[in-house]
C-alpha cells in the first residue's frame, strides 16, 4: 500500500483541521503539529509521504525546518506562505522545498498539489517519464535535443537549462535555482537572462514538437517541465 499519510505544521488550528478534513475526504491520514519546534520529531515519528509546512511559526520557522529535514531525507515539502516574495527562497536549492502554496488557498487545490506531487514521486521512484516526456531525448556530447525522429541543436547553456528541469519533471524551480545550475558563483547575471534562454528552448522545442508544451512559467516563482497537449 503506498504511504498517504501528510504531516500538517501549521500554527492556526483551524486551518490545520480544514486541510486534515479535507484530505480525509480523498482518502489521506494526517497528524497536524502547530510550533516548529515539535515539526522534525513529528516527522521522524509519523514518517509522512508528505509535509504541508507553513512558513510563520513559533520557535522554529519553515525555511529552518525545511532545511533541517532535507539533511537527511527527500520526502516532498510543500511550503505554504503569505509572503509571496519568499517564493524564490522557498523553492532554491539551498532550501529544497518541491512546492509553494500562497495565502489564502483553496483546501481543494492543497489537495490537488499533494495528489499531483505524491504521483511524481512515484513515477520518479519507477525511474519513469511519462509516455510523451520520454519520447524527448537528450544527448549531452552533442548538445542535441530529438523528439520522434526530429532533431534540434541546443547552446549549453540552454541544454543545462532544459537537462535540470527534465530531471525532475512537475517540480517548478526559481529562476535562482536555475542559475545555480548553469553559472558559477563569479557570473553576474539577470533574472531576465533566464526568461531570454527559456524562451529560444521554447522556440526549438516547439519546431520538432508542434503539438507539445514541455516548459510551462508558473506565475510568482519560475518554470518547470512537463509535457502537455498544446490548446486548440
Amino acid at each position: 500500500m503506498p504511504n498517504k499519510h501528510i504531516l500538517i505544521v501549521e500554527d492556526e488550528p483551524k486551518l490545520a483541521d480544514i486541510l486534515s478534513k479535507y484530505l480525509a475526504q480523498a482518502e489521506f491520514t494526517s497528524h497536524c503539529v502547530h510550533d516548529g519546534a515539535e515539526a522534525e520529531p513529528a516527522f521522524k515519528q509519523q514518517q509522512p509521504a508528505l509535509i504541508l509546512l507553513d512558513l510563520m511559526l513559533p520557535n522554529v520557522d519553515g525555511i529552518e525546518i525545511c532545511r533541517r529535514i532535507r539533511a537527511y531525507s527527500t520526502v516532498p515539502i510543500v511550503m505554504i506562505t503569505a509572503k509571496v516574495e519568499e517564493v524564490d527562497r522557498l523553492l532554491g536549492l539551498e532550501i529544497g522545498a518541491d512546492d509553494y502554496i500562497c495565502k489564502p488557498y483553496s483546501p481543494k487545490e492543497v489537495v490537488a498539489r499533494v495528489k499531483a506531487i505524491l504521483r511524481r514521486v512515484s513515477l520518479d521512484e519507477q525511474g519513469k517519464l511519462s509516455e510523451t516526456e520520454s519520447k524527448l531525448k537528450l544527448d549531452e556530447e552533442t548538445l542535441f535535443v530529438s523528439f520522434l525522429g526530429e532533431q534540434i541543436s541546443l547552446t549549453h547553456v540552454e541544454f543545462m537549462l532544459l537537462k535540470a528541469m527534465y530531471g525532475r519533471p512537475c517540480r517548478i524551480y526559481s529562476r535562482d535555482a536555475l542559475m545555480d545550475h548553469i553559472y558559477d558563483g563569479s557570473h553576474i547575471v539577470s533574472d531576465r537572462t533566464i526568461d531570454s534562454h527559456i524562451k529560444n528552448i521554447r522556440k526549438k522545442l516547439s519546431s520538432i514538437a508542434p503539438q507539445q508544451e514541455f516548459i510551462h512559467s508558473v506565475y510568482g516563482a519560475g518554470y518547470k517541465f512537463e509535457a502537455q497537449q498544446k490548446k486548440a
